[in-house]
């Protein structure tokens, strides 16, 4: 059954012979709408995934760092996913293939050198650091679903029926590539344990990767778009709760035994 797409979405035009989609609503409203990035909300994502990764490396970085070192590092940290997945997959480096991700790069970057109070904003402001983690997310969430599909589709099976393993490492790579460049590190970003965006990026690419290369995606219309927006508002969710320290306080280990006692 052909599918067409209107301006501002994949919303799909059904037919009078056509069956009724009845999950239909999953991005048939304005959440999705934003969250599958259409338009002019793709370039004003990336505009904030690019920023709120500048926020991270000039906060790491030595205010006497030179220029350059700060701009490589900021690039990397942006597209190290978008650079490492297509090299193995024999394909175009994100920076190589889309201007607009060195455009809102450059742009960021001099958001963060001439305006650094910007950065104090983001950390004072509650609102602004939310909107700011909605933006990244959601950049974040098509960058692996983008990536898992396209190794999908790139890896011949083997074993099995579909690749089960290189997606899913490819995926995961598109979610945080950039804090394992430069290849210096080596494995010092693992070393004390997966990173919460490591953390999701596994899960949100395993998942998506087996729903959409088994019969549990059968019948299911647009469903790498309805993908998408769950993964997105996953790791929103993920993000939030991690900014703002909103995990369940667990007590220590004599507190937790004085309480059985008492019980």
């Amino acid at each position: 059954m052909p599918k067409f797409s209107l301006p501002l979405g994949p919303k799909s035009i059904q037919n009078e012979n056509a069956v009724v989609d009845e999950t239909s609503w999953i991005i048939d409203n304005v959440v999705s709408d934003f969250l599958l990035m259409p338009g002019g909300v793709l370039y004003m994502c990336m505009l904030g995934y690019t920023f709120m990764h500048g926020s991270k490396v000039f906060s790491m970085l030595p205010s006497d760092a030179p220029v350059s070192y700060k701009f490589i590092s900021l690039l990397m940290a942006c597209t190290g996913g978008g650079i490492l997945v297509p090299i193995f997959l024999n394909g175009l480096p994100v920076p190589l293939a889309n201007d607009a991700y060195p455009i809102a790069i450059i742009t960021s970057f001099c958001l963060h050198y001439y305006f650094p109070i910007l950065r104090d904003v983001a950390n004072m402001s509650k609102i602004f650091k939310v909107y700011l983690i909605v933006m990244y997310e959601s950049t974040r969430a098509a960058v692996v679903t983008k990536l898992t599909m396209l190794a999908a589709a790139s890896i011949p099976p083997t074993t099995f029926s579909f690749p089960l393993f290189g997606p899913i490492f490819c995926g995961t790579l598109a979610g945080c590539g950039g804090a394992f460049l430069p290849l210096s590190k080596g494995l010092d970003p693992v070393k004390d344990g997966l990173m919460p965006p490591m953390q999701t990026a596994l899960f949100g690419s395993s998942v998506l990767h087996l729903f959409l290369s088994t019969s549990l995606s059968d019948g299911c219309v647009d469903a790498k778009y309805k993908c998408q927006v769950f993964l997105a508002l996953f790791f929103i969710s993920v993000g939030i709760v991690n900014a703002f320290d909103l995990t369940v306080k667990l007590e220590d280990d004599e507190g937790v035994e004085s309480k059985d006692k008492k019980d």
